[in-house]
């Protein structure tokens, strides 16, 4: 099996490439420049800006790489407009996460590959509910990412429709792991530094991901003879362990063998300071609840999370 993933140096791209690179494959890696984290034996195709791919004074060196690949997984992704004053900043997100996502499965279909995988986001069905998102459910992206995102999903879904090319699109929740970024990291931040929060009192529910989990489903999907069934589906990933904040915040001190100090302050007082200082998405994370029903992979590819929310935190304290 030939596998090319995007994102090579990426959180998840990264982790992906290590753990193909353990299996009978042959790796690619995009990047954006050389890069020495990753095995010398793997394939390293410089496209330095995805916006401009189709253009790319690389392209030849792509599709001779894709010539070669059975598979793609597209991780890389625009997940921040550095220019908030941008007049559209909606579209600084399409063009890499949708129009470059599609430009490159187009690519991808013209050089004979035959599964395009696409790593979405759990924010195109929205951003809380009261009942688990299955896949099944209107999208209801809230967010410019979410939208490019969502947008993205649709186009490559229509290719698939009209080709022979097949496209899997996993939708994870918040994915953790080692020098995970984002919220993630900075509540592991705060722990460790025995910093009190006022997080004593959050009832809310949200699925996570664990990356070690993530990274078996997508490479479980790249194996079309293991997943057939995966073709030109969606699918929602967790670890089936829903937590509070509150409950998150203890696993995470526990791990790391320190006491969590978490004042019970109540949530709507939190709430209102945070949308005053406008920092209301950032609330929503915290204490909205957010849960997905991953039953489809288990039942459609018979998949199982491989490791536990305490054996991924276990992990990452030992690879610090």
């Amino acid at each position: 099996m030939r596998i090319l993933v995007t994102g090579a140096t990426g959180f998840v791209g990264n982790s992906l490439i290590t753990h193909l690179s353990a299996q009978n494959v042959q790796l690619k890696a995009v990047v954006r420049n050389k890069s020495s984290q990753l095995p010398s034996a793997i394939e390293q195709v410089v496209i330095p800006d995805l916006a401009t791919l189709s253009s790319s004074a690389s392209l030849d060196e792509l599709k001779s790489a894709l010539k070669e690949t059975d598979v793609v997984v597209h991780t890389a992704a625009l997940a921040h407009v550095m220019n908030n004053t941008a007049s559209d900043p909606l579209e600084g997100f399409r063009k890499i996460n949708r129009d470059a996502s599609l430009t490159l499965a187009k690519i991808a279909l013209n050089e004979g590959v035959s599964r395009f995988i696409f790593i979405s986001s759990i924010g195109v069905n929205g951003n809380n509910n009261k009942q688990p998102f299955l896949e099944t459910d209107k999208p209801n992206p809230q967010e410019y990412y979410a939208i490019s995102k969502c947008e993205a999903e649709i186009e490559l879904l229509k290719l698939a429709k009209k080709t022979e090319m097949e496209v899997v699109i996993i939708r994870p929740p918040l994915v953790y792991g080692f020098n995970a970024p984002g919220n993630f990291g900075s509540l592991i931040k705060w722990v460790n530094k025995g910093i009190p929060l006022p997080f004593g009192a959050v009832h809310n529910k949200r699925s996570l991901v664990a990356l070690d989990n993530l990274v078996d489903f997508i490479a479980l999907c790249a194996d079309s003879e293991k997943s057939p069934k995966a073709a030109n589906q969606v699918f929602l990933i967790s670890d089936g362990e829903d937590v509070s904040t509150t409950q998150l915040l203890r696993k995470v001190a526990k791990a790391f063998n320190k006491k969590a100090w978490l004042i019970p302050v109540p949530v709507s007082l939190m709430t209102f300071a945070a949308k005053l200082i406008g920092k209301g998405e950032v609330a929503n994370r915290l204490f909205g609840s957010l849960q997905v029903d991953s039953s489809k992979a288990k039942t459609l590819l018979g998949w199982r999370p491989v490791v536990t929310m305490d054996e991924q935190l276990r992990k990452i304290v030992n690879q610090k």
